[in-house]
């Protein structure tokens, strides 16, 4: 009888403890997850400091970084759990999007581990595993909700209707906002990571460049990311040239407000139009403190509910592959050994 086989049968219970790995970019993650919303332990270990000469991620030495670190992190995860291997009831790995050879480390491992303790292997889309951080946040949300998703790869407004399914209402036709950080950072001279490091900056700025609304005078729920980017970089540029100086925190502020604002301003225009009154945000921009903090007080003020995951919970880490693998488990979704790793997956 195949590994497949023995667990596809697996009796489902609804307590079940998953160990789950996420090795998308640069951090080696892993957690372990109960019930799908209660964390009992969240490692990250991150290459992050081995980039920074490079000014953004290095795809093969955050894959080489990962073989030295996922098992330092499972093992550090079942310790701070308080529990043993034997104790799990499923091992859930993000086996996409990401970089390839780093999704490699993590499905591997994952799938060696699995059959050794012939227990289920399920596969978590990162994707969804943004959306369902604020299980976390919040163990009483149910769907319906409008969720934000941005990071560094995407950019959309979902409404998000049951634990399974959902619908686009609108995304990014080019940049993502988080990779627009990361651009407008580098042309400001800032260091990698790009976001974290506008954020500061912003904070010591004022909000008085004149910079483009994305898709002036379009209706509908799409994002376009290049052409504030490139305002942006044009302006910084135009100024060199002249001779003229640059302040960079009001750059940084200027920018920053452009580009989180029509997010919130989307995601309350889809509470409008579909009657949803509850908001949910993930991916690493959800990190911002400008982010937070605009779209708390325009909630608050629509009287809309908000849930926004801890920012730990933003970033790539591993507890969110676990809450959106729980519930794959709980749908019997899993994986066999040909478990592939993938550059690129659909949004939905």
């Amino acid at each position: 009888m195949s590994y497949f086989e023995k667990v596809k049968n697996t009796e489902i219970n609804p307590n079940a403890i998953i160990l789950a790995v996420e090795s998308s970019c640069d951090e080696t993650a892993a957690s372990v997850i109960k019930g799908g919303r209660e964390v009992l332990s969240s490692v990250i270990l991150s290459s992050a400091t081995e980039h920074i000469k490079f000014g953004g991620v290095v795809p093969e030495i955050a894959s080489r970084a990962h073989t030295t670190a996922i098992s330092k992190a499972v093992e550090q995860a079942i310790s701070d759990a308080g529990i043993t291997l034997t104790d799990l009831d499923a091992i859930a790995v993000t086996y996409g999007a990401g970089l390839l050879g780093a999704l490699l480390v993590g499905v591997s491992y994952a799938k060696a581990l699995a059959f050794s303790l012939n227990i289920p292997l399920i596969p978590v889309s990162h994707i969804r595993g943004h959306l369902s951080a604020s299980y976390i946040a919040d163990k009483n949300l149910k769907p319906p909700f409008i969720s934000i998703l941005a990071s560094g790869g995407h950019t959309a407004i979902i409404k998000v209707d049951d634990y399974y399914t959902y619908d686009i209402l609108g995304q990014t036709l080019d940049d993502a906002v988080g990779e627009a950080f990361d651009k407008v950072a580098r042309v400001l001279g800032l260091e990698y990571p790009g976001g974290p490091n506008i954020e500061k900056l912003a904070k010591q700025g004022s909000n008085n460049i004149e910079l483009p609304k994305m898709l002036k005078g379009k209706k509908g729920y799409d994002f376009s990311y290049s052409g504030l980017k490139t305002a942006v970089i044009n302006y910084v540029h135009n100024r060199e040239q002249k001779g003229e100086s640059v302040i960079k925190e009001d750059v940084a502020c200027s920018f920053q407000t452009s580009a989180i604002d029509v997010l919130v301003e989307k995601a309350l225009l889809a509470v409008k139009e579909t009657g949803i009154n509850t908001v949910t945000a993930g991916g690493g921009v959800v990190a911002n403190g400008y982010l937070r903090e605009k779209l708390t007080a325009e909630c608050e003020k629509a009287g809309v509910k908000l849930v926004l995951p801890e920012r730990k919970y933003c970033t790539d880490n591993a507890s969110m592959i676990g809450a959106e693998g729980y519930l794959q488990y709980l749908k019997g979704n899993f994986a066999n050994l040909d478990l592939n790793a993938k550059a690129s997956v659909s949004l939905k």
